[in-house]
């Protein structure tokens, strides 16, 4: 241990001492002697995290499944940016904090809920003024380190997931610093005034200056660390992974599902040629996020837009979907790709069948049930209660 460090804790230990529980820095008589500070007194004040303790955020232990190959072919981590214990610690602060809307009101958590996988249970979210909506559904987060692609948002209208980070506060409807209400240079003015941006941004990069590109590597680093790792579906793969068998044995009967859910798994990873649904042509196990190459999903006759679309991971916590939320349950989810998928030029080459018409996948009721029991495995009851992710405020 460092001896800053050594010396954090000892002062830490000083002013445990001093004032315990339930007495606060000013509570205690005014003649006594003068009180050691805690090294970053705003964290300490405002914030349940111990600088000296950051929750594990770079070396996360995984499931077997996740190898190297996954990484190497899937993981948008770019060199610059990696996952710091520090730096994502900042991106949840950030993540969490009203502070960041122009009225105080909402968070990048107030549409992005843990408890719901990190989506919005409601169709469209609600911006900071509690009235204007917005014009798409809220994403699911999990797993969104591995869409290998470079477009984010529904429209792909982001390069990254640190362009992606603050364009939510930007929006004139989500959190109001647009151009009108003076940016994100208003933003940063009154971040500065608050005691814990400072010291947190002097704890992740070594000065308290607080600027937009920070504060997206910051972000971006927090929700690429939220890694879905622990579903049905994960405890099973990992019981018969074989790197040695096709699509690292995914395809073998896994022992804690019902017939029904195999069943499933049968549907979800095998081409619509060879007697299954295709779905892991475009949401390939384990992460399930979406693959670089995938055109737009056919909602729409003549669709022109390729929409993004996120990992299934916790897909079935709760709906609705799709990116205008048109869909509230699982079973039409599977109803549109079984059998309601419309032409388009940019239609996934995918949901094509013969002769470049949308695809019919001919599915009983029994199957389409099926698909439905395998997705529900997909749920991750680890992420969605996991307090890394969580609210880090004194409240």
């Amino acid at each position: 241990m460092s001896h800053r460090r050594q010396s954090a804790r000892l002062l830490r230990l000083l002013v445990l001492i001093l004032y315990p529980v339930g007495c606060g820095a000013g509570g205690g008589d005014s003649t006594s002697e003068t009180s050691v500070e805690p090294q970053f007194p705003g964290i300490a004040q405002f914030l349940n995290i111990d600088p000296d303790a950051l929750p594990n955020y770079a070396d996360p232990t995984l499931p077997r499944h996740y190898d190297a190959q996954v990484f190497a072919q899937f993981d948008n981590t770019p060199i610059e940016n990696p996952i710091t214990d520090a730096g994502a610690t900042l991106g949840r602060v950030l993540f969490y904090d009203p502070r960041l809307s122009i009225n105080d009101t909402v968070s990048c958590a107030s549409c992005h809920a843990q408890d719901n996988g990190f989506t919005d249970e409601a169709r469209f979210s609600v911006g900071f003024n509690g009235i204007d909506e917005t014009g798409a559904h809220s994403m699911r987060l999990g797993n969104a380190r591995f869409f290998a692609g470079t477009g984010f948002f529904w429209d792909q209208r982001a390069t990254s997931l640190e362009d992606q980070a603050t364009q939510p506060i930007r929006d004139h409807v989500e959190m109001g610093f647009d151009v009108s209400n003076g940016g994100i240079e208003a933003l940063i003015a009154k971040m500065t005034e608050l005691p814990y941006y400072p010291e947190l941004f002097e704890m992740v990069f070594g000065d308290p200056v607080i600027t937009e590109d920070r504060m997206q590597r910051a972000l971006a680093q927090f929700v690429r660390s939220m890694l879905s790792t622990h579903s049905r579906f994960d405890d099973n793969f990992a019981l018969v992974y074989n790197p040695q068998a096709p699509g690292d044995g995914v395809g073998a009967t896994f022992p804690g599902f019902t017939a029904e859910e195999n069943r499933g798994k049968q549907l979800f990873t095998t081409p619509p040629g060879q007697g299954g649904a295709g779905c892991a042509g475009c949401h390939p196990a384990p992460t399930f996020s979406l693959v670089a190459d995938s055109g737009s999903n056919g909602l729409d006759a003549g669709e022109t837009t390729i929409f993004r679309r996120p990992s299934l991971k916790n897909v079935a916590r709760t709906g609705p979907y799709m990116h205008d939320g048109r869909f509230d349950t699982l079973a039409e989810v599977v109803d549109h790709y079984a059998d309601g998928v419309q032409l388009g030029p940019a239609v996934d080459r995918r949901l094509r069948g013969p002769g470049g018409v949308p695809q019919r996948l001919n599915l009983d009721a029994a199957d389409r049930q099926a698909l439905v029991a395998f997705l529900r495995t997909l749920d991750d009851p680890v992420l969605v209660s996991d307090s890394r992710f969580s609210d880090p405020f004194v409240r």
